[in-house]
């Protein structure tokens, strides 16, 4: 049985990208489950100002990585960031936009809801 998976806002998840496909699972949509630690549930719209950020953390999200099909991201892109990655941004005046429409409801298990949509926008 399929479980659904809601958005911030109480609707069914849309997908965040497919191109460059995202999400935990790879499968365009910010899901999530047990076994994914990070969370990854945050559908981000990346901006340069982010991608900096998160490199000098120690993750690369820009340098294309062939041996893992990972094609490297740019401003633009929408990605599945992991939920504390984006609240440790936001608390450093870095967070990416948020689409709220493709942000898992489990993202607010660590991000307070009105912060989420105080970053909101829509595809």
């Amino acid at each position: 049985m399929s479980q659904k998976h809601l958005n911030v806002l109480g609707q069914e998840l849309v997908e965040c990208s497919c191109e460059p496909m995202t999400g935990f699972f790879r499968d365009g949509k910010c899901r999530t489950d047990a076994n994914d630690y990070g969370s990854h549930t945050v559908c981000a719209v990346l901006d340069d100002a982010f991608l900096d950020y998160t490199v000098a953390q120690g993750n690369d999200l820009k340098t294309p990585r062939p041996e893992f099909d990972f094609p490297g991201l740019k401003a633009g892109d929408h990605w599945c960031l992991c939920a504390l990655r984006w609240l440790e941004a936001y608390e450093k005046g870095v967070a990416p936009r948020v689409c709220l429409e493709s942000t898992n409801l489990k993202a607010t298990n660590v991000i307070p809801i009105d912060i989420l949509k105080s970053h909101g926008t829509f595809h």
